[in-house]
């Protein structure tokens, strides 16, 4: 946002024959399966069958893993510059996967860091690597869809590679969930994969969607968020679409 541990949630390729393209300005039931609760059971399902392992997080890339770390490592010095800057006491990593952001990055930088995952497997994995850290909160195993963050808890809360997989709805609701969750001052930081051209990116595989990014920013403002800070991922390989990081803080 090296080595271990979390799951992004695809750094995935620009091609591939499980996905499809939709016009940003269809309606959400034009992307998303209208039984939503089988569009977040597809997803369950597919990440039940990967190993918790950093490949398995980074769909069989955790070569990119270092660049990654590194790269989220320069934002957040970034972030800590400004004024005013976020506390550096408590850090929520959603969709943390088997927790590779939160020990190789956010332990870095927070005295205690909580963990949100709907994949069992992944929490007990998570629970394991990262418990003798002295760092480790509580690790919540729920998806984003149903999780209910403490009110002002966080100083910073990171969502990587994890957003695709909620609807249009439940995502504005999410993030209107975080932006109470944040401590005075904090930052909600989200790094995604985006789409190049004004569509929606559909995978069947893992039931997630890749959105535009003037989308994502439209979700942001409804979700009571605003851009503040925006950042492009370098030096992934070419084959990849490029994530972007931005950190939004409660409007």
């Amino acid at each position: 946002m090296e080595n271990t541990s979390d799951r992004s949630i695809d750094v995935r390729r620009e091609s591939n024959d499980e996905k499809s393209l939709i016009s940003a300005n269809a309606s959400e039931d034009d992307y998303i399966n209208p039984k939503q609760d089988k569009y977040y059971q597809d997803a369950k399902n597919y990440w039940s069958t990967i190993a918790p392992t950093v490949d398995g997080m980074l769909g069989g890339f955790g070569s990119i893993s270092f660049t990654d770390i590194r790269g989220s490592d320069q934002f957040l010095k970034n972030v800590f510059k400004l004024k005013p800057a976020p506390g550096r006491v408590q850090a929520l990593d959603c969709g943390a996967g088997i927790g590779r952001i939160s020990k190789n990055l956010l332990m870095s930088w927070f005295e205690r860091v909580d963990l949100v995952e709907q994949d069992p497997q992944f929490c007990e994995t998570a629970q394991s690597e990262l418990s003798s850290t002295g760092k480790l909160g509580t690790v919540y195993n729920i998806g984003l869809q149903d999780f209910r963050p403490e009110e002002k808890k966080y100083d910073v809360i990171w969502s990587q590679w994890v957003l695709g997989h909620l609807t249009d709805t439940d995502i504005v609701e999410f993030f209107f969930r975080c932006t109470k969750a944040l401590k005075k001052n904090g930052m909600m930081v989200i790094k995604e994969n985006f789409t190049n051209a004004d569509k929606v990116e559909l995978d069947r595989q893992d039931s997630s969607v890749t959105r535009p990014l003037p989308m994502m920013k439209q979700l942001l403002t409804k979700g009571n968020l605003r851009v503040v800070k925006e950042q492009r991922q370098k030096d992934f390989p070419k084959d990849f679409v490029y994530g972007q990081q931005q950190y939004g803080r409660t409007s």
